[in-house]
């Protein structure tokens, strides 16, 4: 159903921008904390505890196999902070080997780099391997529960938020909360374990030394703050720029018959160009500027591993320190601030995948459809008698759509609906199948208010056909059988010629087993209606309602199908909404709606007499 009157859309977050930390090379594990999305959009979260908190209930029993993968990178962490140790020890040992040492030393410590070497491999293998199945489990189980969630949210969601934006929280945001939880997590983890870890291993080694070290740390923030600012602002533009270029393609393709009817296909190339010309343009210097962090980033670790290096050469001199431990400084130094440089980028990720996951809980927490009431009946053989007392009704409540609507259509009548666009009339046909509650008053189905019936027993007892006509992938036999898969195929052919659908349908290759594309855009929109008229005629209703059921159909065509709607709608009660006087001349009663009331009623010859029609 679509919502007649104004739809109220939901802005999209804001986004803002901030350049990734740079992956530092050198080290036994150089590469470990770079797999990150370098220039990646970041969404701050509004409430980052709390959306963690909700997250975790999503693991179920893979909370155990978490706190394993913890384990293990603690485990390949440690590891990892004890190879520069032993590598400084096999430069001792090998600086004793010249004065008459021991070669046993030398190879204990080589068998032991080896293992350390092959254990952080393979813990490494294990980490990511159940790491996988952790993330795409959770990822499946919230994903589950967003769509279960979709199924039981009122018409009166969809009508207020952008089917695209409702999309992108069901793959995109659940997609990149996938990837932080399988990526950044572990990284985060193991990064901040090098940091803490190398730092302790610095300050054993040589707390001179490491007061060398660190005298760069605050170049490197200071450094990556003033890029980032700037990169922030040239690259929101170039996200803005781009959202302008893609809008204008995807405007241009959409209405190309248009485009080329009017021959602005020159204006057109010229706008293409003036955008895409500033997309280029601020697009350059936003990865000019992001392109000076890596090398200024190097300049300032290279000068401060000369520091280190010279001061570590003047205590070697001067006896306080080994040749050997300044190597394993010089290696932990690099481990220090290689994470070091990465974890804003990592955490910038994972706030991005909770702002995400905010998105996707507000689909979460809408809230649905209201549940029957305790001992709802169900509605069995339904005569079709449709009442409406004093029914008030608004999307909100200031501003009504319908204002105490009164009538009565008796069972097996046919009652049409006109007036101009806006004026509530697919809201009464929202109103009768459920799709809305009202406000105010009440709508009777046999005697009995609807809300008494199970929303369930209610829906089924209608047939609805829609001037926007959907179909689903799948075979044309699928679709029309959709309201009732049980029919046999005799009865759906049957219901496919009463609609006059089984000429075109006949003339296919594959007939009946013809597979439609998404929404059947492979069939022209008339054939699409004559399907979804097969699809109503086949699931047999009490109450048929027709939304400017022939609006798409040619005038033909249209005389036969209004010979089959006779037929149809003999015994069922019948709403018909449409701008064609010739659809509803044989209508039982007509209502006039205007501006959410009935301006006047009566038989086809009496409104027209009265210029009412």
């Amino acid at each position: 159903m679509v919502k007649e009157g104004n739809e109220n859309n939901r802005n999209s977050e804001s986004q803002g921008f901030s350049p990734a930390g740079m992956r530092m090379g050198g080290g036994p594990k150089a590469g470990r904390f770079g797999s990150h999305r370098n220039m990646a959009p970041v969404i701050k979260p509004k409430n980052f505890k709390g959306t963690l908190k909700r997250l975790w209930a999503y693991f179920g029993k893979d909370k155990r196999v978490l706190f394993l993968i913890f384990i293990f990178i603690l485990v390949d962490s440690l590891l990892t902070l004890s190879v520069p140790y032993l590598i400084g020890k096999a430069i001792e040992a090998m600086t004793y080997l010249k004065i008459g040492g021991d070669f046993s030393r030398l190879k204990f410590i080589m068998l032991a780099l080896i293992t350390a070497y092959a254990f952080s491999a393979l813990l490494n293998f294990l980490q990511g391997l159940f790491m996988a199945g952790v993330s795409q489990r959770m990822v499946k189980n919230l994903r589950s529960a967003v769509f279960n969630k979709l199924q039981k949210l009122s018409v009166s969601f969809f009508d207020t938020h952008s089917h695209g934006d409702i999309m992108s929280r069901l793959s995109n945001d659940i997609e990149n909360i996938s990837g932080t939880v399988s990526q950044s997590t572990t990284q985060l983890m193991a990064g901040s374990i090098a940091v803490i870890g190398s730092l302790i291993m610095m300050i054993k080694l040589s707390p001179i030394l490491t007061l060398a070290s660190i005298i760069t740390v605050p170049l490197v923030f200071l450094l990556t703050k003033t890029i980032a600012k700037k990169t922030k602002v040239l690259f929101k533009s170039q996200q803005i720029e781009l959202g302008m270029l893609n809008g204008h393609i995807e405007e241009n393709i959409s209405g190309i018959q248009v485009v080329k009817a009017f021959n602005y296909e020159d204006k057109t190339i010229k706008e293409f160009h003036e955008i895409n010309s500033r997309l280029s343009e601020v697009g350059t210097k936003a990865q000019i500027w992001s392109g000076f962090l890596m090398p200024l980033m190097n300049v300032i670790n290279n000068l401060g591993f000369a520091v280190v290096a010279g001061v570590g050469g003047i205590l070697a001199v001067k006896d306080m320190i080994t040749v050997g431990s300044i190597a394993s400084f010089l290696i932990y130094s690099r481990q220090f601030s290689r994470p070091l440089n990465d974890l804003a980028s990592i955490f910038n990720n994972l706030q991005s995948a909770v702002a995400g996951a905010e998105r996707v809980f507000e689909v979460l927490d809408e809230k649905e459809e209201e549940k029957d009431i305790l001992g709802a009946e169900e509605l069995v053989s339904p005569k079709g008698e449709v009442i409406f007392e004093n029914v008030t009704f608004g999307y909100n409540k200031e501003n009504p759509i319908l204002k105490n609507v009164s009538f009565y259509a008796p069972a097996g009548s046919n009652t049409a609906l006109v007036g101009p666009t806006g004026a509530g009339k697919t809201t009464i046909v929202n109103l009768i199948t459920r799709f809305y509650d009202v406000t105010s008053g009440r709508i009777l189905i046999d005697g009995k208010d609807i809300r008494e019936y199970s929303r369930d027993s209610l829906r089924k007892t209608f047939g609805i056909v829609l001037q926007d006509t959907y179909l689903f992938s799948g075979t044309i036999k699928e679709n029309i059988k959709y309201g009732r898969p049980e029919a046999t195929d005799e009865e759906m052919e049957k219901a496919a010629a009463m609609a006059y659908a089984d000429v075109f349908i006949n003339r296919l290759p594959k007939g009946y087993d013809t597979v439609l594309s998404e929404s059947g855009s492979n069939l022209s929109q008339g054939q699409r209606q004559l399907l979804a008229i097969a699809r109503a005629i086949l699931s047999k209703p009490s109450i048929l309602i027709l939304d400017e059921a022939t609006s798409s159909i040619d005038t033909r065509t249209e005389l036969n199908i209004q010979k089959a709607m006779l037929n149809i709608m003999k015994g069922r009660t019948s709403f018909i909404i449409a701008h064609r006087l010739s659809t509803i001349r044989d209508a039982d009663n007509i209502m006039v709606i205007d501006q959410g009331n009935i301006k006047a009623q009566g038989k086809y010859e009496d409104l027209v007499a009265r210029n009412l029609i």
